[in-house]
């Protein structure tokens, strides 16, 4: 099954959720893809649309497992089997729930700046997101509805792998997803469309449901990107094509270096890509090899020809109008992370930060030490041999250089949740780099 977009997916849950009209309900979508999709069930409910601003609480040294959850109104759930399990101290809860209260009060701030919260007290409140991976954030949502005083909790999605919701199933009184896939990935697979949500898109369509529940045609609100085409460039004798996207009002531009086999139409960086433009940052994926040389292997391992090209794609973005001084950075997977990693040790760019999905750092050869842009390897915790190469890589780097090993994960990232963690590893680490200095 593929949803044409949230909307799609909104309204075919709608569907399964008529049996709920006519009760004392509350929409509550996940900021922020999840609000597209409820807003679809909140009008054909004919029920009030709000947000459900949360926060996990992660255990530090594995953050996907959470150990309680915040949300507004100074909510707090604490989950006391994985306190005892992890053994974690009141200082390192302290710190985590510090941390996620900053980002949650953000993020409150700008949703509520126009709107107040919709009270869930003793209301049926209808939980809804574009899809589910690990559950920590649905769990969240579930908890912090029920703090709220939830008399009954339906958690709704369009996708999720069959395992996560066998866990989920204790936390809401309902649960509704209209499909549950042997092989997951991600959620955005499931999607024809699977664009970026803006944080005006979520406020428009809360303000639009609060003033005329009934009579919208639903549209998108959300901003539309200054540049989303397929572009050609030369490097050297060949041409080599990629696809260009950059959001409104980009904070920088992050250049895809893609792996063995791979090619601008690899779903996992369209994904992860995807990730990147709804944090605000512009991407190039494009193709490092023509489609005859893909069938040569030496090229494909011939890591200089493909750094050289990387080099030529990234002068050729920095002199269009759309990235003129923005900061630049590269995600390379495989034998491109070598690739990026070689470009990002010459002195003909200048770039910002580097991240390495299942990276060969190996192949950068000498180069590797005298890489300066901040570097995020990310490797899969069942990738074994790759794990190993990306440990010796890290002590050999003298730059500002993290290791994050995902649990369970192998090669292509292609378990339940796997994507998602890097996706979100990459993204704060880019934005967190590429992002303008205060008063730049």
């Amino acid at each position: 099954m593929l949803f044409d977009d949230r909307r799609d997916a909104g309204r075919q849950l709608a569907r399964r959720l008529e049996y709920l009209r006519g009760e004392d309900a509350v929409v509550v979508g996940l900021p922020r893809g999840g609000v597209p999709v409820a807003f679809e069930i909140a009008q054909a409910l004919d029920a009030p649309l709000d947000a459900i601003v949360v926060r996990k609480l992660g255990v530090p040294y594995q953050p996907e497992l959470a150990f309680g959850a915040i949300g507004e109104d100074d909510v707090l759930v604490i989950n006391d089997n994985v306190v005892a399990h992890t053994k974690l101290t009141p200082e390192e809860m302290a710190t985590v729930e510090r941390r996620e209260r900053e980002e949650l009060a953000r993020r409150v701030e700008l949703l509520r700046r126009t709107r107040p919260r919709v009270p869930l007290a003793g209301r049926t409140v209808i939980v809804v997101d574009d899809g589910i991976a690990t559950g920590a954030t649905a769990r969240a949502a579930c908890q912090v509805a029920r703090a709220h005083g939830a008399r009954r909790v339906v958690l709704a999605v369009p996708v999720a792998p069959g395992d996560t919701l066998a866990m989920l199933k204790d936390e809401s009184d309902e649960l509704i997803c209209l499909h549950t896939p042997t092989r997951f990935g991600a959620v955005g697979f499931w999607y024809r469309r699977f664009g970026q949500v803006r944080d005006t898109e979520v406020t428009e369509l809360l303000r639009r449901s609060s003033d005329h529940p009934r009579e919208l045609q639903p549209g998108s609100a959300s901003d539309p990107p200054l540049c989303d085409d397929e572009v050609r460039f030369r490097a050297g004798e060949v041409e080599l094509t990629g696809h260009l996207t950059i959001p409104e009002n980009p904070i920088g531009m992050v250049v895809f270096a893609h792996g063995s086999g791979s090619s601008r139409h690899s779903p996992r960086n369209r994904y992860v890509a995807e990730v990147l433009n709804r944090s605000g940052l512009g991407t190039l994926l494009f193709d490092l090899l023509t489609v005859d040389e893909e069938g040569y292997r030496a090229r494909v391992f011939d890591v200089e020809l493909l750094s050289r090209r990387l080099i030529e794609a990234t002068v050729r973005l920095t002199g269009r109008d759309e990235a003129a001084g923005l900061r630049i950075g590269y995600f390379g997977a495989s034998t491109g992370a070598a690739a990026a990693l070689r470009a990002a040790a010459a002195p003909d760019v200048q770039i910002a930060a580097v991240v390495s999905r299942g990276g060969r750092p190996d192949l950068a050869g000498p180069a590797l030490a005298a890489v300066r842009a901040p570097t995020l390897l990310i490797v899969g915790g069942d990738d074994h041999a790759v794990l190993e190469l990306n440990r010796r890589a890290a002590q050999e780097m003298s730059c500002e250089t993290a290791l994050e090993v995902v649990p369970g994960a192998t090669h292509l990232f292609m378990e339940p949740g796997a994507l998602e963690q890097v996706a979100e590893l990459a993204r704060d680490w880019l934005v967190g780099r590429l992002s303008p200095e205060p008063g730049a």
